[in-house]
């Protein structure tokens, strides 16, 4: 894992990564702002579309989406990942794994979209149990944030990873024979996703080491 990660973080500058990085982010931040926007509009309806009252209502529900936008940045990523981030294993391959044959036999595109979504849903859904937590024990709040986007980085980027070359029953059984070193990389990737600037490096960083983990013995 402390290989794949030095090969991920010593490639970081390739050109290739450039595009989905900034894909990955402008999808992120226009999911963001629509549903800051959804619910600004949502709640200053309610209380009565016009006045002070549903200015401050609309104001206040923008803020609490955009709060939330921290909270779930880790399931929207997930979600969104498979759309952006073949280029990147792409020239992980080209660069460390020359003499793979082309992708052939991969899980199809429908597959794979579906994967990604019920998989950001799923643990979007855990992230909102955990929610007040948040406000009633933050310490153990962030703990079980972590411990649920170390589950959706690992899963999510491995499996996301593996389809480009085969089924997705064929990606799950490649990631239980590395169960122990794929969460062990989505742990650290989830602690990155927790601080604000460095996240934003997750998809495509954790894309690069899922791709060499894929591609070396499992242990």
């Amino acid at each position: 894992m402390v290989a794949a990660f030095a090969l991920a973080l010593r490639q970081l500058p390739d050109p290739a990564f450039f595009g989905p990085l900034l894909k990955g982010l402008l999808a992120a931040v226009a999911v963001f702002l629509g549903l800051a926007g959804l619910a600004a509009w949502g709640l200053g309806a309610a209380a009565g579309g016009t006045g002070w009252l549903a200015g401050l209502a609309a104001a206040a529900g923008g803020l609490v989406a955009l709060g939330l936008a921290v909270w779930l940045f880790v399931p929207v990523m997930i979600g969104l990942s498979g759309l952006f981030l073949n280029p990147v294993a792409e020239a992980v391959e080209a660069r460390f794994y020359p003499a793979l044959p082309p992708p052939a036999a991969g899980a199809s595109l429908t597959a794979q979209a579906r994967f990604n979504v019920v998989l950001g849903l799923k643990m979007g859904a855990l992230a909102l149990l955990v929610l007040p937590l948040g406000f009633l024990a933050p310490p153990l709040g962030a703990v079980l944030l972590w411990a649920v986007s170390t589950v959706a980085l690992g899963h999510g980027l491995f499996e996301g990873v593996a389809q480009r070359r085969m089924d997705v029953a064929a990606g799950q059984r490649a990631r239980v024979a590395r169960r122990w070193t794929v969460l062990g990389a989505g742990g650290v990737l989830a602690a990155m996703a927790l601080v604000p600037g460095l996240n934003l490096l997750v998809p495509v960083l954790g894309t690069a080491v899922m791709t060499h983990l894929l591609h070396r013995p499992a242990p």
